[in-house]
């Protein structure tokens, strides 16, 4: 799959890993969670805690200037991206929604990082609720595979 001379790896293994995440505050309650879920399962499939960097941003749309500041950095094997988007009454959900997205997908392509996209966007509170766990584990169990894959390309 990835070349004899490379073996197969084990693609969940993060011990040698390096992960950056960039926690949206707005929605605390839920994103506080989905960082508590995150970052257990990191130390679970074996990240070393002082090679995770997290901050904190005001918001979704904040969440993508982080993202490309440690990018840029280039000290990073997989970086995380978590918020909560809430619908409301107005066209700022979309707004909000789309703009944090598409700004997260071009930062993995410009940057060729991996960056795990667990910015909820729902309905409402307990739609969030129902999420912010599993979303939090998967989020680093894509970064850690992520990172392996690309690293093994080639």
């Amino acid at each position: 799959m990835f070349g004899a001379d490379k073996g197969t790896p084990n693609l969940l293994e993060g011990k040698k890993l390096s992960i950056g995440i960039v926690q949206a505050r707005f929605n605390e309650g839920i994103t506080d969670a989905l960082y508590a879920a995150c970052h257990g399962e990191l130390l679970k499939l074996g990240v070393v805690e002082k090679h995770i960097v997290h901050v904190k941003v005001p918001g979704a749309l904040e969440v993508p200037v982080a993202l490309q500041a440690m990018a840029e950095r280039d000290d990073f094997d997989a970086l995380i991206a978590l918020g909560c988007i809430i619908r409301g009454e107005t066209y700022h959900f979309e707004l909000v929604a789309n703009e944090s997205g598409s700004a997260v997908t071009r930062l993995a392509l410009d940057y060729q990082v991996p960056i795990a996209n667990a910015i909820l966007t729902v309905e409402n509170q307990e739609q969030a609720v129902a999420r912010q766990e599993v979303n939090g584990r998967e989020a680093a169990r894509v970064a850690v595979e992520m990172a392996h894959v690309i690293e093994n390309i080639g």
